[in-house]
């Protein structure tokens, strides 16, 4: 036992301390930690956008008169099924490299390419989370909000994305978990992420075990502690909805 722990100890001072290369550990932790908190913002912010396009057209598409109204809204929602699909459709890590070496191929900034990647990419996930949270609020809500005078924009605004938001809160958590995960590919674009961190110290020491088991640990700490934080807003929403 004790030759064992020895052995555990020096492997650990080999892989982390000598070099003080447990700094790409830390490093990459900050960065993955970066990307999954922008790329979330951004996703939220495209999927609203793209989730109050699509349940107004399903809402309103057989009220709607012929007109410029009506063809833009249904051009709009025709855009909002092909982004869903594509990104859907495609792996991540496909549209990781088209994003740096593509569409992105002037800007050095990789943490700017893969938070704007992983946004666009966690988006369309988003989208469907806050359709469908739109979708389960009461239809006597929208009625309410035009009996005291407000059009459909500033009911789905002040009345029904807020109810909609709190219905979809605990998913959209579960989203951050998931993205946080995703962005174990960063590596693939040469930024140094938590994943490429371990995997740079292994290229290093030739010991893929301690610093790849490293890795795995913290990945899986952190989603604990996420989701015990996810459990405690949970159990909040349900208190004050009683």
């Amino acid at each position: 036992m004790a030759e064992a722990f020895a052995k555990i100890k020096e492997s650990f001072i080999f892989n982390f301390i000598e070099g003080a290369r447990w700094k790409y550990i830390t490093n990459g932790l900050l960065v993955t930690l970066k990307v999954t908190f922008f790329a979330l913002l951004l996703g939220i912010a495209i999927g609203v956008v793209v989730a109050m396009i699509r349940s107004s057209y399903d809402q309103t598409k057989d009220e709607m008169q012929p007109g410029f109204g009506k063809t833009l809204m249904t051009g709009l929602n025709n855009l909002a099924r092909l982004y869903l699909t594509v990104i859907r459709g495609t792996p991540v890590v496909v549209q990781l490299l088209i994003g740096y070496f593509v569409i992105f191929v002037s800007t050095t900034n990789t943490v700017f390419v893969a938070s704007m990647v992983f946004g666009i990419n966690s988006g369309a996930y988003i989208t469907e989370i806050i359709r469908g949270g739109i979708m389960s609020i009461d239809p006597g809500q929208f009625e309410a909000g035009r009996s005291i005078g407000f059009n459909y924009i500033q009911t789905m605004r002040h009345i029904i994305i807020p109810q909609a938001f709190k219905n979809v809160l605990p998913s959209l958590a579960n989203e951050f978990i998931a993205l946080l995960k995703e962005t174990a590919v960063c590596g693939y674009i040469g930024l140094m992420d938590l994943t490429k961190g371990g995997d740079v110290i292994r290229g290093r020491t030739f010991s893929a075990f301690m610093p790849l088991i490293a890795v795995a640990l913290i990945y899986l700490l952190l989603v604990i502690f996420f989701s015990w934080l996810i459990g405690k807003l949970e159990r909040r929403l349900r208190s004050s909805e009683r």
